[in-house]
């Protein structure tokens, strides 16, 4: 069985490669991920009942790193409805109730060993009711204020200092100033073999006719701000096995794992 299972994930790495490889079907991923954003694509979505907006493609990547990592803290800039913060919120309790399975103790779901924390600097009412009704409420917690601004800076080192293993989401404004200032500030809580995943890295990608009333566009958007970053910090890398595994992804060389 062991070996079947080997077989298939070498088979499986092999694919992935060769499919990062093939100039045609990346061209034809950039042109259908191009039309479906003119048609808001990324908002039809929904995590246990919250909006997520995200493509499901990242959201099959986001839960096959959290539950490669198994982080104890994700901290995450952007709320907006919830989705993402209760997905996030979900995958740990699984991580949770598997390893409470696996050892014989008790799983006790209204006292996480895990959380996730948000950050947003405008939480709209009707939303923090909704994410503080969900029944993954008691895994969250959230700060409203600007994700760069000392005081919640301060305030999410502190509780990431209370964790082993903590993973990062950026996903608030998305100018290349805002994300790179984010980067350093939240980057170095990233643990060792765990991600800081940079979204909506794909703004790089679309055409800047596409943002007419947004501050940022090509030029000045979360990977330019991402390989800004990268090139100070060897201690990340981007994952380009994500990058070869989606093709369609609102995060294109967004996915950075921490390697030292």
């Amino acid at each position: 069985m062991a070996k079947e299972h080997e077989n298939f994930r070498k088979s499986v790495e092999a694919e992935v490669a060769s499919q990062g490889k093939d100039q045609r079907l990346s061209e034809t991923s950039r042109a259908w991920l191009s039309q479906a954003n003119e048609n808001k694509y990324s908002y039809h979505f929904n995590y246990l009942g919250r909006p997520i907006i995200q493509y499901p493609q990242d959201m099959v990547a986001i839960q096959e790193i959290i539950w490669e990592v198994k982080p104890d803290l994700i901290v995450e800039t952007g709320i907006a409805h919830g989705g993402s913060l209760i997905m996030s919120a979900g995958m740990l309790a699984l991580v949770d109730l598997c390893e409470a399975i696996e050892s014989g103790s008790g799983f006790d779901p209204t006292r996480p060993n895990r959380k996730v924390l948000g950050v947003d600097i405008d939480i709209r009412p009707h939303n923090r009711v909704a994410v503080e009704a969900h029944p993954m409420s008691s895994r969250i917690e959230m700060i409203e204020g600007s994700s760069t601004s000392p005081n919640v800076a301060s305030r999410v080192r502190q509780m990431a200092g209370e964790f082993d293993r903590v993973m990062v989401f950026l996903d608030s404004n998305h100018t290349h100033d805002h994300v790179l200032e984010e980067l350093e500030i939240y980057a170095p809580l990233v643990s060792v073999g765990s991600y800081c995943v940079v979204f909506d890295t794909v703004i790089e990608d679309l055409p800047g006719s596409m943002f007419p009333n947004r501050p940022w566009g090509p030029g000045n958007n979360p990977k330019t701000a991402a390989r800004e970053f990268l090139s100070m910090h060897p201690e990340f890398e981007i994952d380009e096995k994500i990058n070869h595994q989606l093709l369609i992804s609102v995060a294109p060389d967004g996915y950075l794992r921490r390697k030292s």
